[in-house]
């Protein structure tokens, strides 16, 4: 076994824009997002923090730090998943997120588990 299969995250997202919570006369699109985090490493591994970069269409960027994702701090067994549903408000009709979790294995080691880039859109706005 090397050291690469003993520390590895699986991340995928799912965006969905919330129209009923957007307002585009005052620029406010506001999406959910439902991130879904799966252990695929053969080591125990806790989400300790974050790391998000949203970039709207115009090139702005905010970045997100902080512990845990929604005030938790899932600690994740091999082959065991996380799932949970956030969001953020853009001032732009489309934009995309991506960053890190950083984590911490049960074996000690710290590493990041990067979060795919994944796009933010209102429907039919994109081919």
């Amino acid at each position: 076994m090397t050291q690469a299969n003993r520390h590895e995250i699986m991340i995928e997202a799912v965006a969905q824009y919330l129209e009923a919570e957007s307002d585009p006369d005052q620029q406010r699109y506001v999406f959910a997002y439902h991130i879904t985090i799966t252990n695929t490493g053969t080591v125990a591994a806790k989400l300790v923090s974050r790391h998000w970069i949203i970039t709207d269409a115009d090139g702005d960027v905010q970045e997100v730090r902080g512990l845990g994702v929604v005030g938790e701090q899932p600690e994740l067994a091999p082959g065991e998943r996380f799932e949970y549903t956030s969001g953020c408000a853009l001032t732009t009709s489309v934009g995309t997120m991506q960053g890190s979790y950083q984590m911490r294995a049960a074996d000690g080691a710290r590493f990041d588990a990067p979060i795919p880039p994944f796009t933010l859109s209102i429907p039919r706005i994109l081919h």
